[in-house]
């Protein structure tokens, strides 16, 4: 049973680069709250201004959640109401957010999540790719023998792959999907619902021939096609399967 004195902390998605991409219901719990914790203090400013929201914020990311989670745990004990956010998209998906939640948990604090934009989703819907049964592995670790072993245990994957990816790697993971997983048809979504959005579809080959010797900029959605040997090719030529 969670005691009504203690607050409540919710997890808010917020847009992945358009603003007007934030749910009314988030921006209700965005005033309403306490404090709002967030990834990158002057990116969420900048949200807030957008809609003239003044609550206070507190910094919470990857290096400080540490030391962080006790201020907010106490914070939360205290009745306070506190809204998670990240620099773009859903917390706790390859974003921060999962230690605080446990915690939360296992302190008997209410957690109540807003949802809204995941560039998970958002790729997965202008992919073409099956959709109705997926893995997703985030970023995969910076070590090449890790993530060459992860890929390894993809080879048979009879669901779609996505991943994520920085723009300084992203040449490097095109070439270790295709040397691993072999030729598949790909989507690869970059800037999603910015103002540079582009969505490239094709043959793994033909995406790494496009971004090839270009300045890539922002973080890139890369999604692959099953497993040839687990979907067959459907009667029409398509790659992957579709009902």
């Amino acid at each position: 049973m969670v005691s009504q004195e203690k607050g409540c902390l919710f997890i808010v998605a917020t847009p992945l680069g358009n603003l007007k991409d934030i749910t009314l219901r988030a921006l209700e719990v965005l005033k309403g709250s306490d404090l709002i914790a967030a990834e990158d203090t002057r990116r969420t400013q900048k949200l807030l201004s957008a809609y003239d929201l003044h609550t206070p914020l507190t910094s919470y990311h990857e290096n400080n959640k540490i030391k962080k989670i006790p201020f907010l745990i106490d914070r939360l004990q205290e009745g306070k109401q506190i809204s998670l956010v990240t620099d773009g998209g859903t917390p706790g998906v390859s974003d921060p957010g999962r230690e605080l939640v446990r915690e939360a948990h296992e302190k008997g604090i209410s957690v109540i999540p807003i949802p809204g934009p995941s560039a998970l989703t958002c790729g997965l819907s202008a992919s073409g790719l099956p959709g109705d049964s997926f893995i997703f592995l985030g970023f995969l670790p910076r070590r090449k023998s890790r993530r060459r072993k992860i890929l390894e245990e993809m080879k048979a994957q009879p669901r779609t792959i996505i991943l994520y990816e920085g723009p300084h790697r992203i040449n490097d993971l095109l070439r270790e999907v295709q040397e691993v997983l072999g030729e598949r048809e790909a989507v690869l979504a970059r800037e999603l619902t910015k103002v540079y959005e582009e969505i490239l579809c094709g043959p793994i080959s033909r995406l790494i021939e496009q971004i090839s010797g270009r300045d890539v900029k922002g973080e890139l959605c890369l999604m692959v096609s099953p497993s040839k040997t687990a979907k067959e090719v459907d009667s029409n030529g398509t790659p992957w399967g579709r009902n």
